[in-house]
This record gives C-alpha cells, sequence and structure tokens, in this order.
C-alpha cells in the first residue's frame, strides 16, 4: 500500500461489513426472503466486501454502496422483486454510512448527497408499506 492512499474511510466499514453481504446477496438474486439466499451468492458478496476493505479505495467502496443504493431503490419503488426488509436494512446501514462521512476529510459525504436522498425516500417508502408476508 501506499503512504499516499487515505486509509480513513475504513473506520465506518464495521456495520456495513456485517450486515451488508447477506441483505444485498439477497436483494442480487431477488430472493423473497434473506433466509432464501443461496449460501453461495452471500459468500461471493461477504468476499466481494472483504476485498473492497482489504485491497480497495475509498471511491470504490462508495460506488459499490451506491450499487446497493440503487438495489435499494429499486426494491422500494417496486421495479424490482425481492425481500422489502431486506431492502430496508441495507437502506439504513448504507444511510447512516453515508451521514457519518460529514466527520471525514474528503468529499464523500458531498459526493454521496444524492445517494443519501435516495435513501432517505426508500426508508420511509419501506417503512410505510407493508411487506409481501403481511399481505392478505
Amino acid at each position: 500500500m501506499s503512504g499516499r492512499r487515505s486509509l480513513v474511510w475504513l473506520g465506518l466499514t464495521p456495520e456495513p461489513e456485517r450486515e451488508l453481504p447477506t441483505t444485498v446477496a439477497a436483494l442480487r438474486t431477488g430472493a423473497a426472503d434473506v433466509t432464501h439466499t443461496s449460501a453461495e451468492a452471500a459468500t461471493a458478496e461477504r468476499l466481494r466486501v472483504e476485498r473492497l476493505i482489504l485491497h480497495g479505495t475509498e471511491q470504490r467502496w462508495l460506488r459499490y454502496l451506491a450499487e446497493v443504493t440503487g438495489l435499494v431503490t429499486a426494491v422500494a419503488g417496486g421495479t424490482r422483486s425481492g425481500d422489502r426488509r431486506a431492502a430496508l436494512r441495507a437502506a439504513e446501514v448504507v444511510l447512516d454510512h453515508h451521514r457519518m462521512l460529514i466527520g471525514l476529510p474528503g468529499g464523500g459525504y458531498g459526493r454521496t448527497a444524492t445517494d443519501r436522498r435516495a435513501l432517505e425516500s426508500a426508508v420511509r417508502t419501506l417503512r410505510t408499506a407493508p411487506s409481501d408476508g403481511d399481505r392478505g
């Protein structure tokens, strides 16, 4: 690693690193429920996150979180099938992460403004809409 590469962004990763792999795997595969996500999909997502954290950059990490935001907003908007509880959990984790960026040097907070607004809207939608299991 270069001595010039900023690693300050890594201080914000513990919750996303723990929470996102399974929920994102469920969203990517369109699983109706996190418990129906294949072990292979969850492992692949966990390895992807691990590679980003160990070898990535803040910019690549934020691109990954933008992908997650896209999955979440698609489920919230009804343009993609998937577990709404997983989408809500992923939205909350990424939104919390993006809000914490305000305390870090650099432009991460500003670069995630559009995603924060999209996630805030998705969280409102996902919290108020019934999940598939709640529909009669």
